[in-house]
């Protein structure tokens, strides 16, 4: 029997409870061809072609492919031997993702299986279903205000709904981790929200949050000059000591067109 090898971050999910919700969740149809991050041993692979749909499978541990091959033999199921991260995902034609997802690879992941605020993931997945740490799974349904809430929630928002399907103890997993997980549901949005500049908003972003204590007018001074910061709040009706995790993602959105255009009259 293959042992969870720490250097993959592998936990092998054993809870059937938890299997057979992350299976309704996927609101899976015959038609569906469903991608597999980390299938390890199998747990969620077989509830996967049981309920009838085409599963691609990608994983990283040759010895676990070797396992597979040989203990699941179906004419819907695809296993492939790599880094998922390295994967062309558009190649595969999958429609949706079911995933037990290695925790030491969460936020590439995301990324991979999203899209980014500039390139948003085309076509994108109808729905992906992951079981991942609980800690970000707050994150990207943090709303403003919450300590949890960040880049990371307002990114993630913009590319997609995410919402809470369970929650997972270590107990659950084989050898237990030190951390509480979740299963949470991504439904990508068919078109994200409209911006000029993805990539200005990203830069807002990323030095909005890095001193979150910060009010944004001083925060963004090295982007923009805090009076126009100041200016362009006051338009918006949100109070001039502001801070980055008081914006709500439209809010965010309108900032961003706001500076930007203030930046080109200048």
């Amino acid at each position: 029997m293959n042992r969870p090898r720490k250097r993959f971050g592998q936990h092998w999910l054993r809870s059937e409870a938890v299997l057979a919700q992350m299976i309704a969740a996927a609101h899976l149809t015959p038609g569906d061809r469903v991608l597999e991050v980390g299938p390890g041993r199998g747990a969620l692979t077989r509830p996967l072609l049981a309920a009838g749909v085409a599963v691609v499978a990608v994983e990283l541990d040759r010895d676990l492919c070797a396992s597979l091959k040989r203990q699941i033999r179906s004419d819907r199921f695809v296993l492939l031997e790599g880094d998922i991260l390295r994967t062309d995902l558009a190649a595969l034609g999958c429609n949706k993702v079911v995933a037990n997802i290695p925790y030491n690879i969460t936020g590439p992941l995301l990324e991979h299986l999203l899209g980014t605020l500039s390139q948003p993931r085309t076509p994108a997945f109808e729905r992906l279903i992951l079981l991942v740490q609980k800690e970000i799974g707050d994150r990207l349904m943090a709303k403003p205000g919450s300590k949890a809430y960040g880049a990371l929630s307002v990114r993630s928002q913009f590319l997609a709904s995410c919402e809470p399907v369970c929650a997972v103890p270590p107990r659950a997993f084989q050898p237990p981790p030190k951390v509480e997980s979740m299963v949470i549901c991504l439904r990508p949005h068919p078109t994200p929200p409209q911006v000029t500049s993805p990539q200005w908003l990203e830069r807002l972003l990323k030095q909005g949050f890095a001193t979150r204590r910060k009010m944004l007018a001083n925060a963004l001074k090295s982007l923009v000059d805090p009076s126009a910061v100041r200016q362009v709040l006051a338009e918006l009706g949100l109070p001039a000591e502001s801070r980055a995790e008081a914006l709500s993602l439209r809010d965010w959105l309108a900032l961003s067109e706001a500076l930007e255009q203030a930046q080109q009259n200048e």
